[in-house]
């Protein structure tokens, strides 16, 4: 491919940045209005708040409510450009990102490319179970709930029903806890309503959790309340429950039970999302960098957020690499930002130190558990505290106002307005 230099390039230091997650908006912010020019690359022309992705699964939003455009994120940086296109490859040795729509030249490279799904490596899992990484996957499952009902209205099968409203989230974490009580919610307030000629008490919902506890990274009094909460609402919370095979229709476990559903969420596993040509340095699914956020073996080429591991470092809290949540890709990529003037400035950089404010998940209606380092609540109030967090972390004015309104309705209602099946899913197998 010819080398892309749209923008013209300058005489300016170029800082090209692969993904307009929580950390590439965040180093572009860092960077806006200064004497280097940013060229910011994602497949998408839209930033995804990706905590919410649950509830735009489970109808209780849109999906253009929890997505901003990137171009406007940017209007008004006078030294940061937007190309929509895939990376696909690093050239380290010419300083050359190739992509989708051609080689762009850098003089810095930032791979914020965040995560992907891990199924561990079974191929059967991954052509049938359901992820919820995008905006996309998550209109999938929504899909795929509503049509699960709508064939249960129309066979004669009992059994097959049943498979059709029995469904099955793997995964302990924030995302497979939060999932579950929202179906749990959808079954008790909105699709009895729905479906009237269909007795809901069918409906079966399980959570599935390989190791004995919820929420492995917070606190054992958070994870216990997470499964009160969730058996209280009707979800069968099933411990030390590792799925071995999924063929669409049964759940295997390893010691040997099955469970019968058409549907099965997946929640349990990432990976980051690293770029071809940087192989040497990835470890246990993760780019490593040092303190500074540099990949290893490179001096120009970086990683922040999901997609680093930073284990060889002086804080000995995170020896494995920092958690994969939005706070620590936003922290690293203001601080990437700072230092790379700091270079450019033959300066010294600060090493990353990341600020752990807490952590928190939501189960459902005035139903969450907070962690605060020593300060542990659960109930209305750490609900009240989820809903206020993840609305000042939204992009955009119009977004936190279309949120709260949802929020509101769906609260007074008991009710969620966007059961649409804009877009039917089909199986990979059943598009052959």
């Amino acid at each position: 491919m010819d080398t892309l230099n749209i923008p013209t390039r300058t005489t300016q230091p170029r800082v090209v940045i692969i993904g307009g997650g929580f950390g590439g908006v965040k180093l572009a912010f860092a960077l806006k209005n200064h004497d280097v020019q940013v060229v910011l690359l994602d497949r998408n022309n839209y930033h995804t708040f990706q905590p919410l992705l649950y509830q735009v699964a489970t109808a209780g939003l849109e999906p253009d409510s929890i997505a901003y455009p990137l171009r406007k994120v940017f209007k008004g940086f006078r030294n940061v450009f937007f190309r929509m296109g895939e990376a696909l490859r690093v050239h380290s040795e010419r300083n050359v990102l190739e992509t989708s729509i051609g080689d762009i030249e850098y003089d810095y490279l930032v791979i914020a490319t965040g995560s992907k799904t891990n199924f561990f490596g079974m191929k059967e899992l991954e052509d049938n179970a359901m992820g919820m990484k995008s905006v996309s996957e998550a209109l999938n499952i929504r899909s795929l709930l509503l049509q699960s009902f709508e064939e249960a209205t129309r066979t004669n099968d009992p059994k097959r029903r049943q498979e059709l409203m029995t469904f099955v989230v793997v995964g302990g974490g924030p995302t497979g806890v939060e999932t579950s009580g929202a179906l749990a919610e959808l079954k008790k307030h909105v699709l009895q309503k729905d479906y009237p000629e269909l007795d809901l008490r069918l409906m079966r919902i399980y959570l599935l959790e390989a190791v004995p506890r919820l929420l492995n990274g917070m606190s054992d009094v958070a994870g216990r309340k997470a499964v009160d909460f969730l058996q209280a609402m009707g979800v069968n919370v099933l411990l030390g429950a590792q799925v071995e095979h999924y063929d669409g229709n049964t759940v295997q476990m390893q010691d040997g039970s099955a469970i019968a559903s058409s549907t099965l969420i997946w929640a349990a596993g990432v990976a980051g999302a690293d770029i071809p040509g940087l192989e040497d340095a990835v470890g246990r699914g993760r780019l490593k960098v040092d303190e500074y956020n540099r990949v290893a073996g490179f001096q120009n080429i970086f990683a922040i957020g999901d997609v680093a591991a930073m284990p060889d470092t002086p804080d000995v809290r995170y020896p494995n690499g920092h958690p994969m949540v939005a706070p620590v890709a936003m922290q690293q990529g203001t601080l990437l930002g700072k230092n790379i003037l700091r270079w450019l400035q033959k300066q010294e950089p600060e090493p990353f130190r990341y600020f752990d404010k807490g952590s928190m998940a939501t189960v459902g209606r005035n139903k969450a558990v907070v962690d605060i380092h020593n300060v542990r609540f659960q109930g209305w109030f750490a609900w009240v505290a989820w809903l206020g967090l993840h609305l000042i972390m939204l992009v955009g004015f119009r977004n936190k106002l279309i949120v709260t309104v949802n929020w509101v309705w769906n609260y007074l209602s008991y009710d969620r307005g966007t059961r649409l099946i804009v877009r039917p899913f089909r199986r990979k197998k059943e598009q052959l």
